[in-house]
């Protein structure tokens, strides 16, 4: 009797011990699969060399950007995926490139300099040879009681950041053990301290109109932290309508920078040759996510959904391939490997790839906002109950060693258990910490599982983010052959379940961090 009796009991918690074990190692079989097609049939250079040589720069609504696009749209079809399409988020503004960028000295001798158009910059009418001033002040009391040195001159700042990084810390480097033990939070941004930020970058933006009213020729700014050659090139604003036109706009590389800085500094008149040419669309000014589906085959499951993606814009100064084309070759690859497999996943797998991360996570929260609510009152969609979960990848080209439960108690013994066939690839562990300033974060917003991967750092805060080194040189494929295998495992995970990934409990109504957070 007591045999029958346990029966039900099992039968209740939806499957017999047999019948565990039996799924444990069908489990084991498709990752052990997923393992084999994604560290031996990578496709992983063939899809960054598109991504980034081919593509180029993936600035939000760009010529570049729309390359990519245009060619994931393709691959994702021929791979088999439906639903393939690019869907807008809403209004972005300006497309934007850079067809010319010539800058030197030519006075007191002749100097070639590295230098980048600002993003969203403005177009010299002609190659214009123009006398420096150095404002010792950026402010607009200063501008005006100076407005006759500046009209007719390229116009630079007094910068007192003129000491090199030190080169005595190695550039790049992987996480430790016990760097990994006791991981904190990341890249963490709070909205208060956005609140402090914005004003000056408010400030230098009425600043630079105002140097563009009183005449100047264009502006150069030096690129912080950089040293041996590197620019790092980012901004804030310039890309809505109501922004141009713009001055003519470089950021230079510091050492070139301080050279200057100091000839005018000693009285050394300095003459500088610029030809800037950029060109503006505004014909088509939305923005645009990639979106494709590998559908669900279970009749009770297919309905939710798995996510998972990176951000595919980046910034122009080179192809954005740690940032963020990384993640989305990762992203990409894990999905190839689902369907080279011929996996059935019984939940629809959804793969993302956002533009506008770069200016405010623009993308993901206006795909979050139309699909499943805004935080700002938490009025949720009914297709934001279906998502079992969002896998993002973000922090350059560094393989996976674990992944950030984001305070989600419940899913940390499941993500556990998920990583140990990688534990031999140097991925094991799960904080409960966060990340921030990403794409999952739109997500978890609105009460989604939302993750993003741990990574080894390598070089990318160090030499590659948002710089001109950006390029297809500095990726590291076996890394991303790795974090591809990873992901496709936890969306396959995902995707298998009885039951959706647990969530947090549902946070208060709140404004999102980025949801209009450059003011007027």
């Amino acid at each position: 009797m007591r045999k029958f009796q346990l029966l039900p009991v099992f039968l209740l918690l939806g499957i017999s011990p047999f019948l565990r074990g039996q799924q444990d190692d069908m489990e084991s079989v498709f990752v052990n699969r997923i393992r084999q097609e994604g560290l031996h049939h990578s496709q992983v250079r063939t899809i960054a060399h598109y991504i980034t040589d081919v593509a180029g720069s993936r600035l939000t609504n760009s010529p570049g950007y729309n390359r990519a696009a245009k060619w994931i749209t393709g691959i994702l079809r021929d791979w088999g995926l439906t639903n393939v399409h690019l869907e807008p988020w809403g209004e972005f503004g300006y497309s934007w490139s850079v067809e010319k960028c010539y800058a030197a000295m030519k006075k007191p001798y002749y100097a070639n300099f590295i230098a980048y158009p600002a993003p969203w910059s403005g177009s010299t009418p002609h190659p214009e040879t123009a006398p420096v001033f150095l404002m010792e002040k950026l402010d607009s009391a200063y501008i005006m009681q100076h407005a006759g040195q500046i009209r007719g001159h390229i116009v630079m700042y007094e910068n007192a950041d003129t000491v090199l990084p030190s080169g005595n810390e190695p550039e790049s480097s992987r996480l430790s053990d016990s760097a990994l033990e006791h991981m904190g939070d990341l890249y963490m941004l709070t909205r208060s301290m956005l609140d402090r930020f914005m004003p000056r970058i408010v400030r230098q933006v009425r600043d630079l109109r105002l140097i563009q009213r009183m005449g100047a020729v264009a502006y150069v700014e030096m690129s912080r932290d950089g040293a041996d050659g590197a620019v790092f090139v980012d901004g804030f604003g310039g890309y809505r309508i109501k922004d141009q036109p713009a001055l003519p706009r470089l950021i230079m590389e510091k050492e070139d920078y301080l050279r200057i800085q100091r000839l005018l500094k000693d009285g050394t008149a300095v003459l500088l040759d610029l030809d800037i040419t950029t060109r503006f669309d505004r014909k088509d000014p939305e923005g645009y996510n990639v979106v494709g589906e590998i559908p669900g085959t279970d009749p009770a499951l297919k309905s939710q959904i798995v996510m998972l993606g990176g951000h595919l814009d980046s910034w122009q100064s080179a192809t954005g391939a740690t940032d963020n084309g990384a993640g989305c070759i990762a992203a990409l690859e894990a999905i190839r490997i689902l369907k080279t497999l011929g996996l059935q996943p019984r939940r629809t797998i959804r793969i993302a790839l956002w533009s506008g991360e770069e200016e405010g996570l623009l993308g993901s929260f206006g795909y979050v906002k139309k699909h499943f609510g805004n935080p700002a009152d938490m009025q949720l969609k009914p297709e934001q109950a279906l998502v079992s979960a969002y896998y993002n990848l973000d922090n350059g080209t560094g393989r996976i060693r674990g992944i950030f439960a984001q305070g989600n108690e419940e899913v940390a013994p499941i993500f556990t258990r998920w990583l140990e066939p990688f534990h031999d690839l140097g991925a094991s562990t799960v904080t409960m910490h966060n990340t921030g300033s990403t794409d999952h974060l739109s997500f978890d917003a609105v009460g989604i599982p939302g993750f993003q991967f741990i990574q080894d750092p390598l070089d990318y805060e160090t030499r590659t983010h948002h710089s001109n080194f950006d390029n297809f040189d500095h990726l590291r494929l076996d890394d991303l052959q790795q974090a591809a295998a990873i992901m496709a495992a936890f969306v396959y995970h995902t995707a298998m379940r009885d039951s959706l990934l647990p969530r947090k409990p549902l946070g208060k109504p709140e404004k999102f961090i980025f949801d209009d957070f450059f003011p007027e």
